[in-house]
């Protein structure tokens, strides 16, 4: 038999355990669907994100497509093949190349997802710095294309260069019904960015081995600690002939000094003035079988003399009348 104080803890012990069962009865019943309901109102909304993101994605994909599609050459095969091969021809001529020099022969159709890709497998030879100038066109060209499998190597005549490239361009399938965009534009050959591959034609890694031209000694000191005498032509070499901010500029080195200084047109050099640095490929005055692209212009009394880049002032030449460019050879008819 419990006594009166075992009956009470008996019965506290029993209304615990019924609020305990009470409780996780509530929890079956509501709680937990509730919570279950939290998480799949929380998995519908990151759906939901997901699909409007999506939504915006394919919007955005869609203005690029038709901002790319306005700049392809046209919406069918066959006219975007007529259309980049004349262009191909412009940018040709525009380079200063001969068009007979250069073959271009078809690339393509290649089946992609939601295009053609076309284009032209182009050679052909010409100067190196001509070749620059195509291949500067050719990389700001607004059409969409793009240029692969770039090589060049020693051309058959002296003084040229082979090139050949894959000019590839899109046409967009099916055919999205924009307004081609009007890309016709002047070739800028004459902008800072073009005059910044300069360096390119300056350094000619395709030219063959030249030895250097020998140091000129400096001059002996005499007996009362001068040198026998000032230096002479040959301790001046042309070392850059380059352009900075637009401006070229002579970088003159003094062999005996060890020190550079700094020309531009108008200063006085080598007992002239400078007039104006060259840039015109031609044929190098110590070897006709090669090119020289670079040179400075001096006028000396009523001639025109010239140095070519990395020869020294005692290595200058006088120029006839058909070497002169065409400003100086206007000037000089006068």
């Amino acid at each position: 038999m419990m006594n009166a104080r075992e009956k009470v803890m008996a019965g506290v012990v029993g209304a615990l355990a019924g609020l305990l069962a009470v409780g996780f009865g509530a929890r079956l019943l509501f709680i937990k669907p509730l919570r279950d309901l939290d998480r799949q109102i929380a998995g519908v909304r990151d759906k939901l994100a997901k699909v409007q993101q999506d939504r915006r994605n394919s919007f955005m994909a869609e203005d690029r497509l038709k901002a790319a599609a306005r700049r392809t050459f046209a919406e069918t095969v066959d006219q975007a093949s007529e259309v980049s091969a004349e262009l191909l021809t412009r940018q040709i001529l525009a380079a200063g190349l001969a068009e007979s020099g250069f073959s271009r022969l078809p690339v393509g159709p290649r089946k992609l997802r939601g295009a053609s890709e076309i284009g032209w497998n182009v050679q052909g030879e010409g100067s190196l710095s001509n070749v620059i100038n195509l291949l500067y066109i050719l990389d700001t060209s607004p059409w969409l294309h793009r240029t692969e499998n770039l090589a060049v190597s020693i051309g058959e005549t002296p003084g040229s260069v082979h090139v050949r490239f894959a000019y590839l361009t899109l046409v967009i399938d099916p055919p999205m019904g924009v307004i081609h965009s009007n890309l016709s534009r002047p070739f800028a050959l004459h902008a800072p960015e073009r005059r910044q591959l300069d360096n390119i034609a300056m350094r000619d890694l395709l030219r063959p081995y030249l030895k250097p031209l020998p140091v000129a000694p400096t001059p002996a000191v005499t007996s009362s600690g001068k040198r026998g005498g000032p230096p002479g032509p040959e301790n001046y070499r042309v070392v850059s002939l380059s352009e900075w901010g637009g401006q070229p500029e002579v970088h003159v080195r003094d062999l005996a000094a060890q020190k550079t200084s700094r020309y531009k047109a108008g200063d006085q050099v080598a007992g002239g003035t400078l007039v104006m640095i060259d840039y015109r490929p031609m044929p190098d005055p110590a070897n006709s079988m090669l090119q020289s692209f670079s040179r400075l212009i001096l006028k000396l009394d009523q001639e025109y003399w010239a140095i070519e880049r990395g020869r020294t002032f005692a290595d200058k030449h006088k120029l006839t009348d058909s070497q002169l460019p065409p400003e100086l050879a206007n000037t000089n008819t006068r």
